[in-house]
């Protein structure tokens, strides 16, 4: 009897909301929704979306794969945990890739060849908000992430950068590149927490004073 390949589950919510159906390296069904506002409807509608697309069911779903991030809180944590309850729901595997690396490899996959790239590092950026930005930079070959991910200004960034020579890319986040790091990154992929890099805008408040 044959033996069926995994199908990953992959969803990444750390700008809008990305989820696809990816099985031997193909993508059965990819939903994209660009808006960063609501991930907690979007998110459950792309998973849907994408299991009617590919006509599966939610228990031919073999494996969970989640984006950890860099990204603010609010919208990061939506897209874990809607990967955490799918996974622990059908006893599934979950695995974590950092955002920016799916984001890298998506680009080194549209450039394939060092010759357009001149050896030169790729930096991946992301909006941070508080007019700062996520940032990673990474070798193709062998792929890597070699410095990063952190969060800077822009101008802190460009004095980090200095005048060494670097490619930047526009490529976007998309849950096929999620599932691909993650087969990629290999035994290294069990890591699932979210990666925020700073504090989040909300705080438990401090309470009231008692005068005594």
């Amino acid at each position: 009897m044959a033996i069926k390949a995994p199908i990953t589950l992959a969803i990444d919510t750390s700008a809008g909301t990305t989820v696809a159906l990816v099985s031997a390296g193909t993508v059965l069904a990819e939903h994209n929704i660009e808006s960063n506002m609501s991930h907690a409807e979007s998110v459950g509608l792309a998973i849907a979306s994408v299991l009617e697309a590919a006509n599966l069911k939610a228990n031919d779903v073999t494996e969970v794969v989640a984006g950890r991030g860099p990204a603010p809180y609010t919208g990061l944590r939506v897209g874990l945990a809607a990967a955490t309850m799918f996974a622990a729901g059908r006893a599934l595997p979950l695995y974590g890739v950092v955002s920016l690396d799916a984001i890298a490899l998506a680009h080194f996959a549209q450039e394939p060849t060092a010759e357009k790239r001149d050896g030169k590092p790729l930096l991946v950026t992301t909006d941070a908000r508080r007019k700062e930005v996520f940032w990673a930079i990474y070798q193709a070959e062998p792929f890597a992430r070699i410095e990063g991910p952190a969060v800077n200004t822009p101008a802190a960034l460009e004095e980090i950068l200095g005048d060494r020579p670097i490619e930047i890319t526009t490529a976007k986040i998309s849950a096929e590149f999620i599932a691909k790091a993650a087969d990629l990154i290999g035994v290294a992929k069990h890591e699932v927490s979210a990666i925020y890099l700073r504090a989040p805008d909300a705080v438990p408040s401090a309470g009231k004073k008692v005068s005594g």
